[in-house]
């Protein structure tokens, strides 16, 4: 449907048009000098064809079936008819319950293909979090470009791809800046902002890049913020003014109703041992483990790899490379043991999780609160477990929760029956998982089954192989080209 921005005021898409029927009356509020028309506003000039309105319900489910999503849940439902009310909304509501979709939704509907610059700015806290909106947003196939900006990608890759201005930008805040004073992309089409996980952004410091961003955007005329928290009051400098918000937050005394709680003292103030005879007696579960520090992390890390713990380790101050592999090994399951900083507390879609370790006590509640939503999601269960040395108490906002009893030895965990394989192309090297799945089923004479989950990045791809079947298939394919190219592929490090 391409109606330019000068014939029509908003554009509402409202998720139960399907089930309304042609006569659906929508609680929505209609543009003054508009008519409301099935969910769309439109001005006196402009003519509502059925084939119009037919077209953008039909563009609706088309984006919900490219994510293989069967209907909106209620909180994205809430959502786009908030949008439709007003220009500014604040959507808090937990980790893994759909807010990317919530806030993509409203921007696609605002993007016209007639405008040739950027229209819409997205400004989250971390890469791993611009990777997952880019990520949705290309399975969306909405047709208009995205590209990423965020620190530890190339920067003249981003400079490059934005030559050829795209509909949307979605990075962090450091980065952005850093374009935007560049004069790297023009700014007077910008009228969609969106800050996912302010609150986290403003705790890790960005205020003044974040101020910086939205004083440089003078047609701002649409702003989306959303968060996990309600704990972070709202600066002036983004410009909200008298805004829907939205709570989707649990109840408190709902707050981690499928979450157990529990604690096992440490004799050692270092807590290694301790760590190591929970982890075996806990068995082969996918398990992340907090620390405060990023030299704690390695440390930790190392010391678990020591005592034959197989394990991945994840931190702010990696390479990007390693990031995005310690974390896709953990998620095909190489590795059922992820040592993390708070970095992995937020933002990052890792499902399955069944036990969340607090090496480190967490220092606010906060902290405690969004490292536990790793796990517990999504009608899931999951258990946080507090180690503490004998000099540690159970901080004040933890109500009275069951000790963990380590008596004797466990058994040291099987090892993971999958391994995971860098190829060094990737989407830049039109390289996608259909084309990796040929080529490891044809040259490395893996069946289906063999083959676990695949990641493709810009550059480079993992991909999860049976551990009894890799050494084989990577003889095979040692000297074999992909996409008539040949490139490095090797066990991921």
């Amino acid at each position: 449907m391409r109606i330019s921005e000068s014939r029509c005021l908003s554009l509402v898409i409202y998720s139960c048009a399907e089930q309304h029927g042609l006569n659906a009356d929508f609680p929505l509020k209609p543009i003054p000098g508009s008519i409301l028309v099935w969910g769309f506003s439109f001005n006196s000039h402009t003519k509502a064809t059925f084939a119009e309105m037919h077209s953008t319900r039909t563009a609706l489910k088309k984006f919900l079936s490219n994510l293989d999503i069967a209907e909106l849940n209620p909180m994205q439902e809430a959502s786009l008819e908030a949008n439709a009310k007003s220009e500014n909304m604040v959507l808090l509501s937990a980790t893994g319950s759909g807010k990317t979709l919530a806030f993509l939704l409203p921007v696609v509907q605002r993007l016209n293909p007639d405008i040739s610059n950027v229209q819409a700015l997205i400004i989250v806290p971390s890469r791993e979090l611009a990777i997952q909106i880019d990520d949705v947003f290309r399975r969306m196939q909405t047709g208009f470009k995205v590209t990423l900006c965020y620190g530890g990608h190339k920067r003249e890759t981003e400079e490059n791809n934005l030559k050829q201005a795209p509909a949307v930008i979605i990075g962090t805040a450091g980065r952005l800046a850093d374009h935007i004073r560049r004069n790297n992309f023009e700014l007077e089409d910008i009228t969609t902002l969106v800050l996912d996980e302010f609150d986290k952004s403003l705790e890790l410091g960005f205020t003044e890049e974040m101020s910086f961003i939205i004083g440089s955007l003078k047609g701002i005329t649409k702003r989306i913020l959303t968060s996990a928290t309600n704990a972070m009051p709202i600066p002036s400098f983004i410009g909200l003014k008298d805004p829907v918000f939205l709570n989707y937050l649990p109840e408190t005394e709902n707050t981690g109703s499928m979450l157990d709680i529990k604690t096992v003292f440490s004799d050692d103030k270092d807590k290694l041992n301790t760590l190591f005879n929970l982890i075996c007696y806990l068995g082969n579960r996918s398990t992340v483990v907090f620390c405060n520090h990023r030299e704690s992390v390695e440390r930790t890390s190392n010391g678990l790899t020591e005592k034959g713990i197989l394990n991945v380790f994840y931190h702010g101050g990696m390479e990007q490379q390693e990031r995005d592999s310690a974390l896709c090994k953990f998620r095909n399951g190489t590795s059922n043991v992820l040592v993390t900083t708070d970095l992995a507390s937020r933002g990052l879609d890792i499902p399955n999780i069944r036990y969340i370790i607090h090496y480190h006590l967490p220092a606010t509640e906060d902290v405690f609160t969004h490292r536990n939503g790793r796990t517990a999601r999504m009608d899931a269960s999951g258990t946080a477990i507090l180690i503490l040395s004998s000099d540690e108490k159970l901080p004040g906002y933890i109500s009275a929760v069951e000790n963990i009893e380590l008596e004797g030895d466990y058994p040291v965990p099987e090892k993971p029956k999958w391994s995971t394989l860098f190829i060094a192309a990737g989407k830049k090297d039109k390289v996608n998982k259909i084309d990796i799945v040929g080529f490891l089923s044809k040259k490395g004479e893996l069946k289906k089954e063999d083959i676990g989950l695949i990641d493709v990045k810009d550059f480079f791809s993992f991909v999860a192989i049976r551990k009894l079947k890799v050494g084989h298939a990577l003889q095979l394919i040692k000297n074999e080209k992909i996409k008539n190219k040949k490139v490095k592929i090797e066990i991921a490090r």
